[in-house]
């Protein structure tokens, strides 16, 4: 089929699922556009690119189990507060009762502004949520991965190992199976919180909370980076200072300090797609990256792969007013990858089919491949 004929087909796609996407529309994707979408987060394989990061639409197993029947690739759980045995938490700040959030409008798009704060359950609710995960995991219906908020220290003091090794720990013994997947989050109000004053201090966590956390378990690990108080300089250094890690989610929320609050829309986009265009002199080898920040489009997706992302993780998106979606029936989850994926002209196919005809993607074996809009240095096939 031609270009014009995959376009054509599309359009009539689009009308139609907005009453239900089918089943496996991966597998519609790829039989009927000749697309394979298929990508990758933490060197799991996905069927597509379109996760759900970590906060208040993944804290039960309710919603766990929506994004499965939706068709969603992964979903990170709400960040949980590490604490020791004794059950004492040193980042306890962050586990308080802060679940408002307010989606409006931020110039053109969209953006939901909260506190941010993490799981403010009991630990045992917690694994019992990671359990849920675990089983649709293992099921192979949703990709899901616990999210942690360890103890930082000042720079001249010593991290407190009891919380990695409690925690981490109880989180494998759950998962049960190695390695265990897991999120570092560094949440975007840190930026907000005097231990985010100083850069020897941030710079010291990336580098040595990955040892700490796999010296308790065999970790895969992912560290979800803030947006610092500094340059965007900075945030390449930060890049580079995490290399350890298996994964990058870059980047978290920006951090408006005067209202407290947590919040993205297009200055987030444009920040993050302009840090990951600076030049790096990181080697060859680096952890594989997710994109994440005012992704409200197949475009968006698009922006994000060039600069090495294989996966995206959305919060926002899957929020809007019900009447924001083109699809007039589903979940919010079904509703947003409708848009996303089908939009005859932001939507994925579209944006791959876009830059095929541009010459800028070829097909391989009759196929275009999401994974090979990624530059080569991320894309080690």
């Amino acid at each position: 089929m031609s270009n014009s004929g995959f376009r054509a087909s599309l359009t009539k796609d689009f009308e139609q699922f907005k009453r239900a996407l089918p089943r496996d529309f991966p597998a519609h994707v790829r039989d009927n556009y000749r697309i394979d979408l298929s990508a990758r987060y933490l060197g799991q394989p996905l069927p597509h690119p379109i996760g759900k990061g970590s906060g208040q639409l993944s804290l039960n197993a309710g919603q766990l189990e929506t994004d499965a029947e939706a068709g969603l690739a992964f979903a990170v759980l709400k960040t949980v507060i590490a604490q020791d045995a004794a059950g004492d938490q040193s980042m306890a700040a962050w586990a308080i009762h802060e679940s408002k959030m307010t989606v409006e409008r931020r110039g053109a798009g969209w953006t939901v502004t909260w506190k941010g704060r993490g799981w403010d359950r009991s630990f045992d609710d917690y694994l019992a949520l990671v359990r849920a995960g675990r089983d649709l995991t293992r099921a192979g219906r949703l990709l899901t991965i616990p999210s942690v908020k360890y103890h930082l220290p000042r720079l001249a003091e010593p991290f407190r190992d009891a919380e990695y090794a409690f925690t981490t720990r109880a989180l494998a013994k759950v998962w049960g199976e190695s390695p265990l997947l897991l999120e570092k989050d560094f949440s975007p109000t840190l930026a907000g919180d005097a231990l985010a004053n100083e850069k020897q201090q941030i710079l010291r966590w990336l580098r040595e909370v990955p040892q700490r956390i796999r010296a308790h378990a065999d970790v895969r690990l992912a560290m979800k980076l803030m947006h610092a108080r500094f340059d965007e300089d900075f945030q390449r250094d930060m890049m580079a200072a995490a290399g350890s890690a298996d994964a990058l989610v870059v980047f978290n929320r920006l951090f408006d300090a005067q209202k407290g609050v947590a919040y993205g829309g297009a200055e987030l986009s444009e920040r993050n797609l302009r840090v990951l265009d600076r030049p790096s002199d990181r080697p060859t080898l680096r952890p594989s990256l997710s994109g994440t920040g005012n992704i409200h489009s197949g475009r968006m997706i698009v922006e994000y792969a060039v600069r090495g992302c294989s996966s995206v993780q959305l919060h926002t998106f899957f929020q809007l007013p019900l009447e924001e979606y083109p699809a007039t029936a589903g979940s919010r989850t079904q509703r947003a990858l409708h848009a996303l994926l089908f939009d005859p002209r932001d939507g994925l196919i579209a944006v791959v089919l876009e830059r095929e005809a541009e010459g800028k993607l070829e097909r391989r074996g009759g196929e275009l491949h999401f994974l090979d809009l990624l530059p080569d240095a991320y894309n080690a096939r």
